[in-house]
């Protein structure tokens, strides 16, 4: 029996607050004799949307490591769409594959936009010609039923390696050394591992998580709850970048990816859309001279897509924003390019 389509805004206690369930996907690609999954060039494709903060992830880790070259990626249309138009019966929306050339469409109540079938660098699928990345899961006998990016497909195995990003970019910073361009970079050192996951352990449910848990919160109390766990938690970011380069030490780790994704989208759709406006990252110096030290490092800005971001939240949630009606904003990103001030902290 086939398992029930579902997507994160099902995922709801009885008191209206969101609690994300863990990834189903979860093999490891190592270096190790006789793995199933062993490193090799070419071998791997992600599927990611730009729009995602944990698909952001595993683009930022693969540019910083310089594996454009090892593993290839399609990025999906920003926008949720049916996943089974075929079958009326089916309601699941969710990430589908650009159609270059096809029709712009509405949301899934049939209003907003139109948007067009592909925006910059949204292709069709490469293997199968899939429709949605659902096909993609359900090629691979996928039990679970719910459909994210990212995605870390094995072109040999024809099967899903992965799909926990947070998996995801330790394999890419280790794994693929023999083919990196920057094979010394190691953002999950041995010596600040004990640093990294004490940041993870407190940025991910108060900030990574902590958005959606205000975004997504059904009860006011709730999203009490959330943003005042989201607000101490920003303001100890705050605390911290004020004293030292970076969220785990005086060198960028994987901590940093994994915080950056999130800040990035935070003024531009977080404040506006999950109501996350007891703070701003604009109006905060540390946070944002961190983030344009980030976005200013090779390779980076080119995985950071606003305009997909924000088409993503504001048009595929109805529920939330019926019209899908896109703010403007204030060009966050022209900020990201101004210069910063991080030089006079250790490195």
């Amino acid at each position: 029996m086939a398992p029930r389509a579902r997507t994160a805004l099902d995922e709801m206690s009885k008191d209206g607050e969101f609690k994300r369930r863990e990834a189903a996907w979860r093999s490891w690609i190592s270096r190790e004799d006789g793995a199933m999954f062993p490193p090799e060039n070419e071998r791997y494709h992600l599927f990611v949307a730009y729009a995602c903060p944990w698909a952001h992830r595993t683009l930022m880790t693969r540019a910083l490591k310089g594996l454009e070259d090892v593993i290839s990626v399609t990025v999906v249309h920003p926008t949720w769409r049916k996943t089974k138009p075929e079958d009326p019966a089916d309601e699941h929306a969710g990430w589908v594959f650009g159609e270059p050339g096809g029709k712009p469409f509405a949301n899934t109540l049939g209003v907003g936009g139109p948007f067009p079938a592909a925006y910059a660098n949204n292709e069709a699928e490469p293997f199968f010609r899939s429709y949605s990345l659902r096909d993609v899961y359900e090629r691979a006998g996928d039990t679970d039923g719910k459909y994210t990016v990212p995605v870390l497909w094995d072109k040999a195995a024809d099967t899903i390696v992965s799909n926990e990003s947070s998996e995801i970019i330790r394999m890419l910073n280790s794994e693929f050394n023999g083919f990196a361009k920057y094979p010394d970079l190691d953002l999950y050192p041995d010596g600040s591992i004990d640093d990294i996951e004490a940041a993870n352990k407190w940025i991910y449910p108060n900030i990574n998580n902590g958005v959606y848990r205000c975004g997504f919160a059904t009860s006011q109390p709730a999203y009490d709850r959330a943003i005042v766990d989201l607000t101490k938690a920003f303001d100890q970011v705050d605390a911290i970048l004020q004293k030292q380069r970076f969220i785990a030490g005086d060198k960028l780790t994987l901590a940093d990816v994994r915080l950056f994704v999130t800040l990035v989208r935070f003024d531009e759709v977080y404040v506006v859309y999950f109501k996350t406006n007891t703070r701003s990252v604009a109006k905060t110096p540390s946070i944002l001279n961190y983030l344009r030290e980030i976005y200013q490092m090779p390779g980076v800005a080119e995985t950071v897509n606003m305009d997909q971001i924000k088409t993503h939240y504001y048009t595929s949630h109805p529920t939330l924003n019926h019209w899908s009606i896109i703010p403007k904003g204030a060009d966050f990103v022209k900020l990201l390019n101004e210069p910063h001030d991080r030089d006079g902290l250790c490195k």
